[in-house]
């Protein structure tokens, strides 16, 4: 089965499985599939990390000062995530999974799940 992450990229519109529109792609975040590399694969402003970008780092840039779960940042690790800039002036960021993502057209992602049902960064 395709990772729907791989057709995801930065400033894509998201809309919530409702048809509304609920906010842009900030970060794309793939889940390590090749064991032989240390470096995550993450994808930001349309392009891969630099090498040097250690998994720390990235993951440090990713979660910011969030305070995720330790159990839930290593869900998010294994499968990969996108954290979603919200529509609205107070609204707060947000984590998408995979198993969220109902499709991925040209310009959007739409999800299989409404916003109050994502994870609250």
């Amino acid at each position: 089965m395709k990772n729907p992450l791989r057709d995801v990229h930065e400033g894509m519109k998201v809309v919530d499985a409702d048809g509304r529109q609920i906010g842009t792609v900030e970060w794309v975040q793939f889940s390590d599939e090749d064991p032989s590399t240390p470096e995550a694969e993450v994808i930001t402003d349309g392009a891969p990390r630099r090498q040097e970008d250690s998994l720390v780092d990235v993951l440090a840039k990713a979660f910011r000062a969030d305070g995720l779960p330790e159990e839930l940042q290593q869900r998010m690790r294994r499968n990969g995530f996108l954290r979603m800039d919200a529509a609205g002036l107070f609204a707060a960021d947000r984590y998408i999974l995979p198993d969220q993502i109902r499709a991925v057209s040209r310009d959007a992602v739409v999800l299989n799940v409404d916003r109050d049902s994502l994870i609250r960064g």
